[in-house]
């Protein structure tokens, strides 16, 4: 374990910069819990401005330090080196995010053993950053570019997927040569700590990664701070507005990973059980818990009831219980807050005259009577008019709407703020790569739901993201470049007149 000491039975964590666990500045701390249990779990720093002032000038002195004297090749071959000590050691850093985020640890085991790929892949990219020779009308002129890190990265990530998205969000950062202040979800710090940890075990220098834990103040430290190049944050809609305009103010770059209400369209020349096994897993996979959760399903009137009565039927069967046991395909929601948002949503569609189908209220796992657990939930008959449709729930929360033509699911998917995914199910290519097209979202899915790859970019169209994660181009988003110009030959430059 990974902590400074111990208190009450659980562990406690201090900051980690430039190497050390260290105690935050003012000794503030805060305490999370376990949702499974309902019980405290583990204690850790409450940072502050000053803690993060630590952080920044800790990966400042690495930048210009050893892992900024490094080979872009020596650096490619520490991020592969560290992807393999995180496989190693995938299932304890799963159990420690399943006990504190309540996601089965199927897949929290899955996505920390997948992340060496995100790992293997930027790592090969850190030696093929190139920059160009510029072909000039004056002969004697040589003009090349340099590509150049940015400098400190302040990476903000959430609970639901801590490992999976820290790795996202920070390969490309250090192939690129930034340096890292990480900073986890006070719901879900754990792991960071135990990434951080496994980082200079690889032989990454330290200061490369430092993680600060806390709440609000430090998040807002880390993003107005002078010596934070750019802002990589995966949250919230509102939370991201906020970060972009702060970053904003001092010109600094985000890239904004943000929350989604993604359609899931259901054709009548779908495979109904593929189709439904599609739609189940689009929300119910996580407790709903995920920014791509397709929360928002619709069912061309011809098969909407026989359909909408299987995906009842199959809701109504999901295993509720510990995540850490096999047998449990839906753990509790992560936090009081969610559980509350739950219930509150949940009772405005009601209020708005949406028909609950199934669930719809708090449920009770014999044996974890105090673990925060929500009933998988489905309304049928959903219109734009239900606040439900238009605000991200983030919970296991079902809306089925049946639709009559192509044209009208197409207004009606693209009718939302949001832009992050979209799933479809239909026999007709034609008509596949016709919407795939059409579909407002960074990501769409064809009889598939779920799935990202290290070398796919991912992100949102509009309120749903500013940039893109994953795939080669990712790597672009944390370097800057510098255009040489130099003078080869002998002819003396009219001082008054602009160089063309």
């Amino acid at each position: 374990m990974n902590s400074i000491d111990a208190q009450g039975g659980h562990p406690r964590y201090g900051n980690y910069i430039g190497g050390h666990q260290v105690a935050a500045r003012e000794n503030e701390s805060f305490v999370s819990i376990n949702p499974t249990t309902g019980r405290e779990w583990g204690t850790f720093a409450q940072s502050t401005a000053a803690d993060v002032d630590d952080a920044v000038l800790a990966a400042s002195a690495a930048l210009k330090g050893p892992w900024g004297r490094l080979s872009p090749s020596a650096r490619g071959r520490l991020l592969i080196a560290w992807g393999e000590k995180i496989a190693e050691h995938a299932l304890p850093i799963a159990t420690l995010e399943t006990e504190q985020n309540g996601k089965l640890l199927a897949e929290m085991h899955a996505q920390a053993k997948i992340v060496k790929d995100w790992l293997f892949y930027f790592g090969g990219l850190a030696d093929k950053v190139e920059g160009s020779v510029i072909p000039l009308e004056r002969p004697s002129v040589l003009n090349y570019t340099l590509r150049e890190p940015l400098g400190v990265i302040s990476v903000i990530v959430p609970w639901n997927s801590p490992t999976l998205i820290t790795i996202m969000s920070m390969a490309p950062a250090l192939a690129a040569g930034n340096t890292i202040v990480l900073k986890p979800s006070e719901i879900t710090s754990a792991s960071a700590f135990e990434l951080a940890r496994l980082a200079e075990a690889a032989g990454i220098p330290a200061g490369v990664i430092n993680v600060v834990t806390g709440a609000r103040e430090s998040g807002d430290a880390l993003v107005t701070h002078p010596g934070v190049a750019k802002i990589f944050f995966t949250g919230s809609e509102p939370a991201g507005r906020s970060i972009a305009a702060k970053a904003g103010s001092r010109l600094a770059g985000c890239t904004l990973e943000l929350g989604g209400k993604s359609a899931n369209i259901v054709f009548a020349d779908a495979r109904l059980d593929q189709a439904e096994a599609g739609v189940l897993a689009g929300i119910f996979a996580a407790a709903g818990q995920t920014c791509i959760a397709g929360s928002r399903a619709y069912v061309h009137r011809s098969i909407y009831e026989p359909f909408v009565e299987r995906l009842v039927a199959r809701a109504r069967q999901i295993r509720l219980g510990n995540p850490l046991l096999a047998e449990t395909q839906m753990g509790p929601v992560a936090t009081s807050a969610q559980l509350a948002k739950d219930i509150t949503m949940v009772g405005q569609a009601r209020e708005d005259g949406a028909e609950l189908l199934c669930g719809g209220t708090r449920a009770t796992v014999p044996g974890y009577e105090d673990g925060l657990f929500f009933e998988p939930t489905i309304f049928g008959g959903t219109t734009r008019a239900h606040r439900i449709m238009n605000e991200e729930v983030f919970g296991p929360v079902l809306c089925v709407t049946p639709f009559d033509d192509d044209e009208e699911v197409l207004a009606e998917a693209n009718g939302t703020r949001f832009g992050l995914a979209a799933g479809m199910w239909t026999c007709s290519l034609q008509r596949a790569h016709s919407f795939a097209k059409r579909l407002e979202a960074g990501t769409v899915w064809i009889n598939m739901y779920r799935a990202l790859a290290f070398n796919s970019p991912f992100g949102g169209y509009k309120a749903s993201g500013v940039g893109r994660v994953n795939g080669a181009q990712a790597i672009e988003q944390y370097l800057q470049t510098k255009s040489v110009w130099c003078e080869l030959g002998n002819e003396v430059q009219d001082p008054f007149v602009l160089r063309t």
